[in-house]
């Protein structure tokens, strides 16, 4: 079946957060095994291994010609799961993700300061809505030393930096290429780490210098499942910032809350409460609102 042209955006955005879902799911059984820096190894590790596979059947083809802004997106990507990952392990998850998912806040505002995007009143009412929802969701706590909430800005600013940054190098690389500048750049920041670590004989962190560590038994599983979880996610992430503007599609990524909340429960988490549940009803209604202001536009031109 073909998806309408109006509508790839938005399929793609929802098929990413429900990858990026079943990663956190991952990264949530391997949270006590390892630290931060490993699950950016192994995470990355596994997606490269199945892209270069990829490569071999089928071979990229690029128009090239915007290599910074394809380095560009590996840093900012890399350093948006660095800091994800560091709020994770010393923050609640809800407030971890309620910091990365202000991306969207971050893509609208940067959209319009750099490129003078803006899509009206009634998307950015649905932006807004979609941030309040997940708000009720995750109800942040602001009790933490500072320098985690600076961490968790970081995430949602680079993470924001990063997608604009996927809309721009849509149509000059192959959708693949752009997800192995972000691969790529994940496996060798930390295994750059580990061999300083390792030459310096520096004292190993749950971060940067972090120590070699293979999963056992039944953590193989779930490290291949974050792997291909997390490349599943980025390649749809990747084909939908390509096929509509950012501040459009960063909105339906609102919908990895309810996946999250889904996949949560499955793990043992607690019934969503009213106020959760209040929550669930603005992020839907804000995908649906975006859905349809883009039919009419599409219509009325």
């Amino acid at each position: 079946m073909t998806i309408p042209s109006r509508y790839k955006g938005i399929i793609y955005m929802l098929l990413a957060a429900l990858g990026f879902s079943l990663m956190g799911g991952a990264a949530k059984l391997l949270k006590g095994s390892f630290g931060a820096g490993q699950l950016v190894f192994w995470r990355n590790a596994i997606g490269l291994l199945v892209l270069l596979a990829g490569f071999l059947v089928k071979p990229p083809e690029n128009k090239g010609g915007r290599f910074h802004l394809l380095l560009f997106r590996g840093i900012m990507g890399t350093t948006a799961l660095y800091t994800l990952l560091y709020c994770i392990l010393h923050i609640p998850l809800g407030t971890a993700m309620t910091y990365n998912l202000t991306s969207a806040l971050f893509i609208a505002v940067f959209s319009f300061l750099l490129f003078r995007e803006y899509h009206g009143r009634v998307v950015l009412f649905a932006v807004l809505l979609g941030f309040a929802g997940m708000l009720l969701i995750y109800k942040p706590a602001m009790h933490f030393p500072w320098y985690y909430h600076l961490a968790g800005l970081i995430s949602g600013i680079t993470s924001a930096l990063a997608y604009i940054t996927v809309n721009r190098l849509a149509g000059h690389y192959d959708s693949r290429i752009i997800v192995l500048s972000f691969i790529g750049t994940g496996v060798l920041i930390p295994s750059l780490l580990m061999c300083i670590r390792s030459i310096a004989n520096l004292p190993a962190d749950d971060v940067f210098f972090i120590a070699w560590r293979w999963p056992q038994g039944i953590e193989w599983f779930y490290v291949c499942w974050l792997g291909l979880a997390a490349l599943f996610g980025q390649y749809f992430v990747t084909k939908a910032y390509g096929a509509d503007k950012a501040g459009i599609v960063s909105s339906i990524g609102y919908a990895n809350i309810i996946f999250s909340v889904f996949i949560g429960m499955a793990l043992g988490d607690a019934f969503p409460d009213w106020m959760s549940a209040s929550g669930i009803l603005c992020i839907i209604a804000s995908g649906v609102i975006i859905s349809l202001t883009k039919r009419k536009k599409k219509v009325t031109l």
